[in-house]
């Protein structure tokens, strides 16, 4: 099993403060950001970045469906962390001024991946097709932070 990743990366023209703030905030901002992939989508435990218990359904395409309990950590500033308690998918989000007014937000999501052929589509594929996710879900962020 191979480790698969997908990242992607917008700069949005707010202060990174307010762009963490919005990202963290899993009981309002968050549920508005998400696209069409994301369905069931519930706040479990606390709401506002480290110790949320958040819980969602991503269809990837549409035979793949992972439900996802996602753990959130903030080990450090500017940095969300969401660990699946179902996988290994793990997903980070850091995000860091980009000059004035501006900051840079990353999203990398990393998984061990199936071996074999199967593996081979999915290490192929798979980074592109989350990366199209969210790439959306960071253009939503940035008309929800933009002034």
């Amino acid at each position: 099993m191979a480790q698969v990743e997908a990242t992607t990366e917008r700069v949005v023209a707010a202060d990174a403060e307010k762009v963490f703030d919005a990202l963290a905030d899993y009981t309002g901002t968050r549920a508005k950001l998400l696209p069409e992939h994301f369905s069931e989508y519930e706040v479990r435990e606390g709401g506002d970045g480290e110790g949320t218990l958040v819980h969602w359904k991503l269809q990837a395409t549409s035979k793949r469906v992972r439900d996802c309990l996602l753990e959130v950590s903030e080990p450090t500033d500017g940095e969300l962390v969401e660990k699946d308690r179902n996988s290994s998918m793990v997903t980070t989000w850091r995000v860091t001024p980009a000059g004035e007014g501006k900051s840079r937000v990353v999203v990398t999501t990393t998984w061990k991946g199936a071996g074999g052929i199967g593996g081979f589509f999915e290490r192929t594929f798979a980074p592109k097709g989350l990366a199209r996710i969210y790439d959306a879900v960071l253009a939503k962020l940035a008309a929800e932070v933009e002034e």
